[in-house]
């Protein structure tokens, strides 16, 4: 016999996958808010950008600092997964500039690191934060003992993780200065960084061209 009135439980499935896309739709509404406006986005802002109501921005996220720790944690996620698999990589040299070509490719998408970094950031974010940055930390320390990364013996002033860190975000800062620049330019100014970070025999080729001003 044919069922006509329907599984029980399609409601269920169907409030589910409601809930889902509402989810998808509040992050990907929340990061272009920060993107755009800061940490100073508000929930409103958010809620009507993705075309839903205060409310359901609430029954996903109980609060603000909750929204943006998912945000961090999709960022984070992926390139510290790539970080952690590159530490077993059987090249420890190239392994730095392997984990910084995914993470700026993710950046050259939306940059949210503002987010990562922010001073009052909540206690899970910078969890996230230090998860990462030990991550670079040991993907350095293991070029260093490959030596793939330049030192100063005369004044002891090797290449260290934090130094990674610090220059995370250059090279998609750099390009913010040029005026509709081609989607892949960062990639140039990341090989200048790691053309300056490794022994001088390491260097590689810098592509692509160098932009016009």
């Amino acid at each position: 016999m044919v069922n006509l009135l329907g599984s029980p439980h399609e409601p269920a499935r169907t409030s589910r996958a409601d809930a889902a896309r509402d989810r998808e739709l509040l992050l990907a509404a929340a990061e272009a808010e920060f993107a755009e406006r800061g940490l100073d986005a508000s929930v409103a802002d958010i809620a009507r950008r993705a075309g839903v109501g205060e409310g359901t921005v609430f029954r996903h996220f109980a609060t603000k600092d909750d929204l943006i720790a998912a945000i961090v944690r999709t960022h984070v996620g992926a390139p510290d997964e790539v970080g952690q698999r590159l530490l077993t990589a059987e090249d420890p040299a190239a392994a730095p500039l392997e984990f910084r070509a995914v993470a700026g490719g993710q950046r050259e998408q939306r940059d949210v690191s503002f987010l990562l970094n922010a001073d009052d950031a909540s206690p899970e974010v910078v969890a996230l934060r230090e998860r990462l940055y030990r991550t670079v930390c040991l993907l350095v320390d293991h070029a260093r003992a490959a030596g793939a990364v330049r030192a100063d013996v005369a004044v002891q002033a090797d290449v260290t993780g934090n130094d990674a860190v610090l220059l995370m975000c250059t090279p998609n800062h750099v390009v913010s200065f040029v005026k509709d620049p081609p989607p892949d330019l960062w990639r140039r100014y990341l090989a200048i960084i790691f053309g300056g970070l490794r022994r001088p025999e390491g260097a590689h080729p810098l592509t692509p061209a160098a932009p016009a001003l």
